[in-house]
């Protein structure tokens, strides 16, 4: 993630990862504007080239050659990436509103979320239907039909509805892809059948005539029975009415038409045209707000109004940039007139293209490397990335509100001092916590809810009271899920000795910059802790924050345990199956997503998995007679495991080749990317027997790879370990697995045998 001295003076938020907004998120890379933040909100953390979806259907990219990754673009970008589907828009409070995190403030936002076919106002097509846009959910069902061809017997019809350039190419796409599997099984290909569908007169009515007769010429020769001039009237389970009262047998049917807006832009109070797009000025800008700005297909140019293609959406990406730039610094916008013509390249399914401009026309295989050779250049721009430019280095007020705000950023960074000359403000930090809701508890006497200069517990009688604190600098530019991944990480050791959380206190420090871009880093960030909290029945009882150059945030945290029944780590028995809950490698990750070399996706695996509680699984543990337990953090596997023979005078044997690894983690290790507290944990090498043989092996660093909020290794018996697996997987730990088993402590003074 990016850290610099220069403050934060306005917030710019993207909503949706289309393909204009991708241009600004490159441009901003290279053309950063002193103190405005770019925030990134997206469902997908991969967005699709739509000119290469066709290909990828067909069989002729994988996944990464058509999909740019989000994650990696805006850490690039030096921009925030929130992964999340926005549902509304606030203008009044200026702020985004989203499905599962508190609601984003901006100062300026950009929507290029492209549309979405209605399928309501068709009998029975929500429901047997499938919409191709948003493409997210189109390919999972064609991987899931994929799937299911492999195996599949018997006939296949498919209809598509919808017979612009789109509905064409998917079809033709589609049919050469199930038709080369159907020819790979030995299985008839004449089993297979499509149809188009589409109430105009003719197919691909925005195009000149000589490139439809090419298409009616080609859906003949393969064919596809192509049905014109009759609506869709109802999509049944098995078949597909018109209005004409033909009635076609169908398997399977795609809607690739009478795209709309999304129902929330209406609710905004947007200005929009009768289909719901967000009607826009020459310069992107609503007229109903000019704080609101709308690109690619979501967008209706007022002045110039256009066919939804994507060609359009990538040339409004330079343009939105700039007037995002522009407006931010407060200079006037430049209007942006878009081509009246432009270069379509259709594929035909099998590396045949068709060329149409105007009245233009070509076709060939030639044509089709030439469109292959166009988009892998274009994708090129955005997943092979360059050296990022350096951060600030000064306080520049260009883009500030008021002259309020450019005074408070220049006194941000004037005279600093350390001790209570870095705390954050009493005012900002009191708005930020009187806005959270923490568990109400009967033993807490003083917290929150009547703040004091300290908290006051009780502790019930034959309690003791286990006590912990953890705290690290972020590792993404996620102020919500910093605070959920930090609590849960906290709270891993209280879970870890079997104890129950009683309270904690936050221990944060947040960039220097203007009081209300301060109190939301802190509520957002202590809003995901207090989610976390709340559900272990931890009440948050008060907390100290400081300023510094990078976000940071810890808790000390308070539980309460039976005496008797303390798990330590020093409990492990010969016989006892070594049992670790959580994947490993967050620390060569993280590592890898800094040097932009980790997948977004790889990113999305690790933060579901650091987002997950250890609660459930240490009272599992506990049922089945765990008598040492221990969270796997900063040590690596290796280390605390070491941690736990000592004590208990035994030795341990790890099979390698058992050990959960998170997606993607092998390559970055095998890459060399390895955390920065990776030196230091290897030096607990020193306790494998046997060293030379395993240090080639590629699993071998992640024995020490450091992890953030990782799962509890504890020691199980050998005949209770089936049923506290099964009951690990059941509670929403589906990579819980036996990794070791421990032995009676030998005469060798390494404890740790390794095998595969």
């Amino acid at each position: 993630m990016h850290t610099t001295e220069q403050p934060v003076l306005q917030d710019i938020v993207l909503i949706g990862g289309g393909h204009s907004h991708v241009g600004v998120l490159r441009h901003f890379a290279m053309n950063p504007v002193p103190g405005v933040r770019l925030t990134l909100i997206c469902r997908d953390t991969h967005t699709p080239y739509s000119g290469m979806l066709p290909g990828y259907i067909a069989g002729h990219y994988d996944y990464d050659d058509v999909h740019i990754d989000l994650s990696r673009l805006a850490e690039f970008a030096g921009a925030r990436f929130f992964r999340d589907e926005v549902v509304g828009l606030d203008r009044n409070a200026q702020q985004v509103i989203c499905r599962s995190r508190p609601a984003v403030p901006y100062d300026l936002v950009s929507i290029n979320i492209g549309s979405s076919p209605q399928l309501s106002g068709v009998g029975g097509a929500a429901e047997h239907a499938i919409a191709v846009k948003p493409i997210h959910g189109f390919d999972s069902h064609w991987r899931q039909l994929l799937e299911r061809m492999s195996a599949h017997i018997g006939p296949l019809s498919i209809a598509i509805v919808g017979a612009g350039a789109g509905g064409v190419e998917l079809t033709l796409a589609m049919q050469y892809r199930l038709q080369r599997l159907f020819a790979q099984r030995g299985v008839d290909r004449g089993q297979l059948q499509f149809h188009l569908i589409d109430s105009a007169s003719q197919i691909l009515p925005t195009h000149n005539a000589r490139v439809r007769r090419t298409f009616e010429s080609v859906l003949s020769e393969r064919s596809v029975q192509v049905h014109l001039g009759a609506a869709v009237q109802e999509v049944a389970p098995a078949q597909v009415v018109l209005a004409n009262s033909n009635v076609i047998p169908v398997d399977e049917v795609l809607w690739a038409t009478n795209a709309a807006g999304q129902s929330w832009l209406k609710e905004a109070g947007l200005d929009l045209d009768l289909r719901g797009f967000i009607n826009v000025t020459d310069t992107l800008q609503s007229p109903a707000d000019p704080r609101v700005f709308a690109a690619g297909d979501i967008a209706a140019m007022m002045n110039h109004p256009r066919e939804k293609a994507g060609v359009f959406a990538v040339r409004q990406g330079r343009p939105l940039a700039d007037n995002l730039a522009r407006v931010a610094q407060g200079l006037e916008p430049k209007p942006y007139r878009p081509q009246k013509r432009w270069l379509a390249l259709i594929s035909t399914g099998n590396r045949y293209a068709v060329a149409s401009r105007g009245n233009l026309f070509a076709r060939g295989q030639l044509l089709w490397r030439w469109k292959d050779w166009i988009d892998r250049r274009f994708m090129a721009r955005f997943n092979d990335l360059p050296e990022m430019q350096p951060p600030a280095a000064s306080v520049d007020t260009t883009a500030a509100v008021s002259q309020q705000d450019a005074s408070q950023a220049i006194s941000a960074l004037a005279m600093r001092c350390g001790g209570c000359g870095a705390k954050v403000g009493s005012t900002v930090l009191s708005r930020a916590l009187g806005k959270l809701q923490p568990v109400a508890r009967d033993d807490i006497l003083v917290g929150l809810h009547s703040p004091d200069d300290a908290a006051v517990l009780t502790v019930p009688p034959g309690k003791a009271v286990v006590h912990t604190v953890d705290f690290f600098r972020a590792f993404i530019d996620d102020p919500y899920i910093l605070g959920k991944v930090a609590a849960n990480h906290s709270l891993g050791d209280i879970f870890a000795m079997g104890a129950e959380p009683q309270s904690a206190t936050a221990i944060a420090a947040v960039p220097y910059g203007i009081e209300s871009k301060t109190e939301d880093v802190v509520f957002q960030m202590m809003s995901g802790a207090i989610e976390v909290l709340n559900a272990a029945g931890c009440a948050l009882v008060g907390g100290h924050t400081g300023e510094g150059q990078e976000l940071a945030l810890g808790f000390a945290v308070n539980g309460l345990i039976d005496p008797d029944q303390v798990l330590s780590k020093g409990g492990l028995r010969p016989g006892d199956c070594l049992v670790l809950t959580k994947p490993v490698g967050t620390g060569t990750l993280f590592a890898a997503h800094g040097r932009l070399q980790a997948k977004g996706r790889w990113i999305d695996e690790a933060l579901e998995s650091m987002q997950v509680s250890n609660q459930a699984a240490a009272g599992c543990l506990r049922e089945h007679g765990a008598q040492a337990c221990t969270d796997i953090t900063g040590f690596g596997v290796l280390g605390h495991l070491i941690e736990m023979t000592k004590p208990s005078g035994v030795d341990a044997e790890l099979d390698l080749s058992a050990l959960p690894v998170l997606a993607g983690a092998e390559e970055t290790v095998a890459a060399g990317i390895l955390s920065s507290l990776q030196p230091a944990n290897v030096r607990s090498r020193r306790g494998i027997r046997d060293l030379e043989r395993w240090v080639e092996h590629p699993r071998y660093p992640l024995l020490f790879d450091p992890q953030t909020a990782g799962g509890l290794l504890a020691g199980i018996p050998e005949s209770r370990v089936e049923s506290c697996l099964q009951q690990l997987h059941c509670l929403g730990y589906p990579s819980a697995v036996v990794i070791g088993r421990i032995s009676a402590q030998s005469d060798q003074l390494e404890p740790i045998t390794l095998r595969e």
